[in-house]
């Protein structure tokens, strides 16, 4: 049946497919990107896992690295292979999935391309874009043309992190899921925020995974720079505290009571989305991540249903109409 907005609904924001096709060209199952290795995905181990933990619905996307690799051709082909998979899961079960298409940034025509076919015909929810695409970050003057037509189209984007270009912030003897790709996020909210990225698309609704990196506890940094005002371009885009409360913030790898308190304080719970994370996170923690929300005692009842779905279903206006006896 259909009806008005269901704030009951749990949905998973970040969520991701590893098809076989995707991971073989993009993974050595050995030395995996981030370092950690995620559990075997299939259909039916995502439906299993959302049963068990309690997900209505997965907002599906491709992890790292995305599909460039450096050869275009092959970048182009992997993503059009990638969300036409996910479509075929969405349309399938349209109460169940919804997705964010993937793009073969940063070839920009190309990217241009696979937007308007991934909206358009194949009438995906969403892009995922990650942190750095061979090394060109989101605030990098060369994609203004794939982020105007992301403004144009009011697109709902989600930042990934991908590993740090730099070859030293791999010297530690770390896997960068622990360091690096927090710190990746921080480098591109920082660039997008201070080129003014988000200032231009402000009709962008921009979900950033991790709660941010480590964005919230460096708010009191970015109000320091702000005050200082020696970056050019401060009348448009704003003071960071105000872009904080504008952005989406994603609870994968983060459902902890400081981390919620922290968020509360600098972005504001409804700006707070439900993550798990899935496959990566280990998958007996996955399923308890829609608990520690519930049982958080930094969310009142309401807060919680706003984290757990409420907020998101803002963002997927299509999530509350569809039919759920199928």
């Amino acid at each position: 049946m259909t009806g008005n907005p269901d704030t009951s609904l749990t949905i998973d924001t970040h969520h991701h497919i590893l098809p076989d096709f995707f991971w073989r060209e993009t993974n050595d199952s050995h030395v995996p990107v981030g370092g950690l290795a995620p559990l075997e995905w299939s259909k039916e181990a995502m439906s299993s896992f959302m049963d068990d933990a309690g997900i209505d619905v997965a907002v599906m996307s491709v992890s790292t690295p995305g599909v460039h690799l450096g050869d275009s051709d092959k970048a182009r082909s992997l993503a059009r292979r990638c969300n036409e998979f996910a479509a075929e899961l969405v349309h399938a079960r349209p109460d169940r999935f919804a997705s964010f298409a993937c793009l073969p940034l940063p070839d920009i025509d190309a990217s241009l391309e696979e937007l308007s076919y991934a909206v358009d015909v194949l009438k995906l929810d969403g892009l995922v874009l990650f942190t750095n695409s061979r090394g060109v970050y989101l605030g990098d003057a060369t994609l203004e043309p794939v982020f105007e037509e992301l403004e144009r189209r009011q697109s709902v984007v989600f930042v990934h992190p991908n590993p740090s270009p730099d070859a030293a912030a791999h010297s530690l003897g770390l896997p960068d899921n622990l360091i690096d790709f927090p710190t990746d996020t921080n480098r591109a909210v920082a660039q997008m925020h201070y080129t003014n990225r988000f200032a231009r698309t402000p009709n962008v609704k921009y979900i950033f995974s991790h709660a941010g990196g480590s964005i919230p506890y460096l708010a009191a940094r970015f109000a320091i720079i702000d005050e200082m005002d020696f970056i050019p371009g401060a009348e448009q885009r704003g003071t960071a505290a105000d872009m904080f409360r504008r952005m989406y913030w994603d609870t994968a790898l983060s459902a902890s009571d400081p981390v919620l308190r922290m968020l509360r304080d600098i972005v504001g719970i409804h700006q707070v989305l439900f993550g798990t994370d899935f496959p990566y996170l280990r998958r007996d923690l996955a399923v308890n991540a829609k608990q520690r929300i519930l049982e958080s005692s930094e969310l009142n009842d309401s807060e919680g249903r706003g984290v757990l779905g409420g907020n998101a279903s803002r963002l997927f206006p299509r999530l509350n109409s569809v039919d759920r006896e199928m």
